[in-house]
């Protein structure tokens, strides 16, 4: 029905759809393209990013949205450039580093086998590959499932019912306590928000609480620094970081919505590229045939900070190759 779509990407919600429908999903680093207009989740890892059907349509997007903008002091100094002009179908020296952390026992043998295949084809076209080690990437997960709600419970703290959107109160009918603020704030926040948003608004004031803080958020912020000097001493080594978009294809509707940590574990491939900062994007490497339907599946490439063009002329590469 569209060309292309805008997503927000806060630990892999650009990635994972495309993964799952066969397409393109880019998210830029941190600060290449304004938030301005984003209804804020977890500030410190909100990107937006183009969904597309193919790797040129979302560097041609890249191109038109990304840069400096005046009213999000978060934004880069780094429009300007057309990124489709990077799209040359060469990679020929690339190094991919491939995470031992990230093909372990754990993975789905079929999506092991697929990303096995791909790595094939990128060793084909001229890439080097080579086996890599992050050491604390085991801990981005829980570190994301730490700092998000954190920010989320702030972010959400605005959508009282009294400033703007939503408002609701439930005894003005009945006649009790009528305009009662604390009432109004209950209502409209029990009738607006859905079960997961509460679920990390309580999680994140949970951890942000006085007894907690140290123990959780500010111990979760140290270890996204030591993952952040993992990455940095990695892409002293590779280019490029490869990985499954997701551990699994696509699943039932409902199929999660009893098991939030089931669901969580879905973001194992996504999250870390949101916590450091650096540019992803998730590609089609194949399908899965499951109940008489082929279901796709997504690779995800890493790149160092600012370097879209890198990630997204592999990506192009193996895509216009793939077939042959």
């Amino acid at each position: 029905m569209a060309v292309w779509a805008l997503g927000s990407d806060t630990g892999g919600s650009i990635r994972q759809p495309a993964s799952f429908c066969g397409i393109v999903g880019l998210k830029p680093t941190y600060g290449r393209v304004s938030r301005h207009g984003l209804i804020a989740m977890a500030s410190s890892l909100d990107q937006i990013g183009p969904i597309a059907e193919t790797v040129e349509d979302a560097a041609i997007i890249l191109s038109r949205i990304s840069g400096e903008d005046n009213m999000d002091a978060t934004s880069a100094e780094s429009g300007g450039k057309s990124y489709e002009d990077f799209l040359i179908g060469d990679i020929k020296g690339a190094v991919i580093g491939v995470p031992k952390e990230y093909f372990g026992n754990d993975l789905d043998e079929k999506i092991k086998n697929i990303s096995f295949e791909a790595l094939k084809k990128f060793k084909e076209l001229g890439a080097v590959i080579k086996e890599i080690e992050i050491p604390a990437v085991e801990y981005a997960l829980p570190v994301y499932y730490i700092i998000v709600p954190s920010e989320v419970s702030s972010n959400m703290a605005r959508y009282d019912g009294i400033r703007y959107g939503l408002s609701v109160d439930n005894n003005e009918k009945s006649g009790i306590n009528p305009g009662n603020l604390l009432e109004t704030y209950l209502d409209t926040r029990q009738v607006g928000l859905g079960d997961e948003v509460k679920r990390r608004i309580m999680l994140g004031t949970y951890t942000l609480s006085a007894g907690y803080y140290d123990a959780y958020y500010k111990k979760a912020q140290k270890v996204r620094n030591l993952l952040k000097k993992d990455f940095e001493e990695i892409f002293k080594k590779v280019d490029f970081i490869f990985s499954p978009t997701a551990p699994e294809p696509a699943f039932k509707f409902g199929d999660k919505t009893d098991d939030p940590l089931k669901m969580y574990l879905s973001d194992v491939y996504t999250v870390v590229a949101n916590l450091i900062g650096v540019p992803a994007i998730s590609f089609p490497i194949g399908s899965i045939e499951e109940n008489g339907k082929n279901l796709p599946v997504g690779g995800q490439i890493m790149g160092r900070w600012f370097d879209e063009e890198g990630i997204l002329n592999l990506a192009h590469t193996f895509e216009i190759n793939k077939k042959k």
